[in-house]
């Protein structure tokens, strides 16, 4: 499915989700749900924030929050803990499962996919008679390779 076509697809769900519950369809919640789904990182809501102000959006901080809180709820968009204080968020739909690891001086995270995770889960849902619906796996680590040529980003600022 192209960027288009998963853009048009997510719009359709989410405009059911804000009829279904009687929400206001505005244009600024679509334009955000627009800017997730054209972004292929993680994000917390402030660099989103600025970013769309950046792009002459007139969103507020709050139409931000608010609207990435009906996103969490109708599964568009993922939120994430990676250890810090900050919340960060990806979009969900549409786009396989997968797993991170974050780098615990920088704060890099990177995503990985690994189809023996997906056994392992099959397996303990079996074992252990649990329908499971979904994991989160963080791996936390320092990203070596990147200290070595001085792009760790907490590494290049010392």
């Amino acid at each position: 499915m192209s960027t288009i076509e998963n853009i048009a697809t997510v719009k359709k769900i989410f405009e059911a989700y804000l009829e279904n519950r009687n929400l206001r369809k505005t244009p600024e919640r679509f334009a955000i749900l627009e800017e997730i789904y054209s972004r292929n990182d993680h994000f917390d809501v402030e660099s989103l924030y600025i970013h769309m102000k950046n792009r002459k959006y007139r969103v507020s901080r709050a139409t931000v929050y608010n609207t990435l809180e009906i996103l969490l709820a109708c599964d568009l968009v993922t939120k994430h803990q990676f250890g810090k204080n900050m919340a960060q968020f990806e979009k969900s739909y549409g786009y396989k499962q997968h797993d991170h690891i974050i780098c615990v001086d920088c704060g890099k995270v990177v995503e990985f996919c690994d189809p023996r995770i997906q056994q392992i889960q099959s397996m303990m849902g079996e074992l252990l008679q649990f329908d499971v619906t979904h994991h989160s796996l963080n791996l936390y680590g320092a990203c070596t390779k990147l200290k070595k040529e001085g792009k760790c980003e907490s590494f290049s600022k010392k």
